[in-house]
């Protein structure tokens, strides 16, 4: 974990904080689940049992909302093919989805998984929370990419948001 993503986390034991937390754990377990094709539900007990809030190889991860985060993870799983359609819909038609890198795709589907089954969450705060992920991995384009689908995704999905 890079030294920006701790710092975009928020304050420790704050609500935003530990949300921030729970996002970031849930694109990493999502990336994880993808790559190993390992089940969401053993991904969630790893990361529950050794990442969140704990040191891991000597880095120390923030403590996160564990319920949020299991929800993401599960969320995102179970509502795979909608999401997927979702983020297809906001691609151009000659970028299939996966020709996007896998991480990209985990940010995009954690989002939009958010802006569909959590409107308890503002829209604006989905966004830009998960831009400050994309920026906690990445430095070039992919950032205002995430910013670009999840904004266009927030259009169908929350018109008048």
């Amino acid at each position: 974990m890079s030294g920006a993503s701790k710092k975009k986390q928020g304050a420790k034991g704050s609500p935003k904080g530990s949300r921030s937390a729970a996002r970031l754990g849930a694109v990493q377990a999502l990336y994880q689940s993808e790559l190993s094709d390992t089940a969401p539900s053993m991904v969630i007990s790893e990361f529950l049992d050794h990442r969140l809030g704990k040191e891991l190889e000597g880095e120390r991860y923030k403590a996160a909302d564990k319920v949020f985060f299991g929800d993401i993870v599960e969320g995102v799983s179970e509502r795979a093919g909608e999401i997927d359609r979702r983020i297809a819909d906001a691609l151009p038609a000659n970028w299939p989805l996966d020709r996007l890198e896998n991480l990209v795709r985990a940010i995009l589907r954690c989002g939009v998984y958010e802006l569909t089954a959590r409107p308890d969450v503002p829209t604006a705060v989905v966004i830009n929370e998960y831009v400050d992920v994309a920026h906690a991995f990445f430095a070039e384009g992919e950032p205002s990419f995430v910013n670009g689908v999840l904004d266009s995704v927030a259009r169908r999905v929350r018109p008048g948001a």
